[in-house]
């Protein structure tokens, strides 16, 4: 027989391997994404709802969780087990229920704090008369609580907790109800004979199986004229799907099951269940199979479920840097373009050549130095809106970009540049202002002037080489040479720093996102440290 395994070091791997889960993201829209979010999700809560709390409180008591789709009768079983009214029963559910949560009053405190089901407030009502009849049921409904009962008709060590409609019209109850069946000891799988062989119960046997969990079913509202051709129709369903051993209840449809004598079942109709149930929590022997089985299956798999995670983890880190390889392919491209365009002089044209060709009669030094500023900025802005335009065509086919790809830029980069090579501008005038000082005043000249022709020795390329004589003219070749040299670094430093900044707002987004590969190794080595502790088991 399957024994639990409650020894600290392995509380601790499970712990570590928790902490690696919730350090998943996986922002990107990826196919295969959704799945692996959900996969995070309810290892999370199987971990945080059932696996550690179990294992740090082996003696706490067995919680059956009673699970089904709309109109399957949950609640009028959980009430017909209890012998009253606990949870609201009826086919047309209120669009937002809280699961209820039914225990004896000596293990109330095993439930009225955060050991199981951690995330959920406790919603707790006046206590009711054992046989009250039409008490309202319907307050104390909230969203992210669990409202918890005593009755003392349920036996000590026992816990039933009636869950919300796996295939509710609401999305949150229904991710409420496939986490409170994770939390369970024992998973009570509730259908109809009008509806056994949907696919929505079956998804929940079938994850059933793949934890091993222990498991029951109920057959539920089967009229008496086919109940054994339908009980028979069931079984084999199940035979064929590897559950024949899967405990089998069913219930026949009484006039109780539409919801008269106020949702309660004659006690016949539920008595081998609650047999069931009271010898899995009353016998030792048969509370440590059903307990250890599920721990243990739940256990067994994260082999399957931690590396299908790991794997997402690491396609969203492959697609975030493809997306950051293609912006800085872009930029990179452009801003050897940019050196390119630079060498050929393309600066030096419309009204910058036009002011070089009229310099310096038709055309002052600061005229000529603006039309170059700005023709040198244009280029840059043209560079940027490039880059941006290779990243819109590399990203196309990437569905992880979805979201980015059309949210290039939200703000225009014209300012930004414009700002830049301004600043360029003027440490440019202060080297050639600090070059004139050194010289005699007698022969130094306008610093303007010397900033001008700089720059468009700089900026012009092959069309100026007349600038660098007419500076070396003014300022003598050693210094001529010497600004030259300065300047050229300078060019170079503004120009990877315009595009750098422009790259970097191109990529805040997906930085923001923060996608890294540490939660897969994290992921694949917490499952190892679980691995080694369950083999020194």
């Amino acid at each position: 027989m399957v024994t639990l395994d409650v020894r600290p070091q392995l509380i601790d791997a499970l712990s570590a391997l928790r902490d690696s889960v919730a350090a998943v993201r996986l922002p990107l829209p990826l196919p295969g994404a959704p799945r692996a979010r959900q996969t995070r999700s309810e290892l999370l809560a199987q971990l945080d709802d059932y696996l550690l709390p179990r294992l740090r409180d082996p003696e706490a008591p067995l919680l059956a969780v009673i699970g089904g789709s709309t109109g399957a009768g949950k609640s009028t079983l959980v009430n017909s087990l209890v012998g009253r009214r606990i949870s609201e029963a009826g086919v047309l559910r209120p669009t937002t229920r809280t699961p209820v949560l039914v225990c004896h009053p000596d293990d109330r405190e095993w439930f009225s704090g955060p050991r199981v089901l951690p995330e959920l407030t406790r919603v707790w009502l006046p206590q009711q008369h054992e046989d009250a009849e039409g008490v309202d049921l319907s307050g104390g409904d909230e969203e992210g609580a669990v409202r918890v009962e005593t009755a003392t008709t349920l036996p000590r060590g026992l816990a039933l907790l009636d869950a919300p409609d796996i295939d509710s019209l609401v999305v949150s109850n229904r991710i409420l109800a496939a986490e409170l069946i994770c939390a369970a000891d024992v998973w009570v799988m509730v259908t109809t004979a009008s509806r056994y062989a949907d696919a929505v119960p079956w998804h929940l046997l079938r994850t059933a199986k793949e934890y091993d969990a222990t498991l029951v079913t109920v057959l539920d509202r089967v009229p008496h004229q086919v109940l054994a051709e339908v009980s028979r129709q069931y079984g084999a369903l199940l035979t064929r799907a590897g559950l024949g051993d899967v405990p089998r209840f069913t219930v026949p449809e009484l006039p109780e099951s539409a919801g008269a004598s106020h949702g309660l079942l004659p006690s016949t109709a539920v008595a081998a269940l609650r047999t069931w149930l009271t010898h899995r929590s009353q016998d030792p022997a048969a509370r440590q199979q059903a307990v250890a089985r599920t721990a243990s299956g739940a256990i067994e798999s994260l082999n399957a479920r931690m590396p299908e995670l790991a794997s997402a983890v690491a396609a969203q880190y492959a697609a975030a840097v493809r997306l950051t390889a293609a912006v800085e392919d872009a930029y990179a491209a452009e801003g050897d373009r940019v050196r390119r365009r630079l060498r050929a002089g393309e600066v030096l044209a419309g009204d910058a050549l036009t002011r070089w060709r009229a310099h310096p009669g038709g055309a002052s030094a600061g005229e000529l130095l603006d039309a170059l500023v700005e023709s040198l900025a244009e280029l840059l802005r043209c560079a940027a809106a490039a880059a941006d335009e290779r990243v819109r065509d590399a990203w196309a086919g990437e569905p992880a970009a979805q979201g980015f790809a059309d949210d290039v830029r939200h703000e225009d980069p014209e300012d930004r540049i414009g700002l830049a090579v301004r600043r360029w501008r003027r440490v440019l005038e202060e080297l050639a202002e600090e070059e004139v000082r050194e010289m005699e005043r007698s022969v130094a000249p306008d610093p303007e002037t010397v900033a001008a022709l700089l720059a468009a020795a700089l900026l012009g390329g092959r069309r100026a080489r007349r600038a660098g004589e007419r500076l070396a003219e003014r300022i003598g070749a050693h210094g001529a040479l010497r600004l030259r040299d300065k300047g050229g670094e300078l060019v170079a430093t503004y120009i990877d720093q315009v595009l750098g900044a422009e790259r970097e707002r191109r990529l805040a987004p997906l930085d923001a996102l923060e996608v890294t590969p540490e939660p897969q190794a994290g992921l694949i080595a917490a499952l190892s440290v679980v691995q080694k502790e369950r083999k020194a088991a």
